[in-house]
């Protein structure tokens, strides 16, 4: 394995429950794919979860070399979280042409969360 790319986040968990407050599902679809919703929705601390997702995400660009902007979407990067403590990232999209194009192969991540703050690390592999 060789690290093409490595990207962390931090968030505040209050920030993303704000914009949730003001834009509900608008906010969310544009963000969250149908697997991250059911999976924040179904925990306890769902905001925590939503934030550490985002974080997650945001790492993701990062360890690619890129930045969020029009034409690469939130749900280009998904987390699929099998459990709390096991993630997977399946990358699609314009995101998926800049992670061929770093010849990366796969990106590993891994988030956590307090009640404040969310963060995440992705590393990305190349193949």
């Amino acid at each position: 394995m060789s690290i093409a790319g490595l990207g962390t986040r931090i968030l505040e968990c209050v920030k993303v429950s704000e914009l949730i407050d003001a834009h509900a599902e608008k906010f969310l679809r544009e963000v969250y794919t149908d697997n991250e919703l059911a999976f924040c929705r179904s925990r306890t601390q769902s905001t925590e979860y939503y934030t550490a997702i985002w974080a997650a995400k945001e790492a993701v660009f990062h360890s690619l070399g890129i930045r969020w902007k029009r034409g690469i979407d939130w749900r280009d990067v998904e987390i699929l979280c099998e459990h709390s403590a096991e993630m997977r990232v399946e990358v699609s999209g314009p995101t998926r042409n800049a992670m061929v194009a770093r010849n990366v192969n796969e990106v590993r991540v891994s988030f956590s969360h307090t009640r404040h703050y969310a963060t995440a690390t992705a590393i990305a592999e190349a193949g």
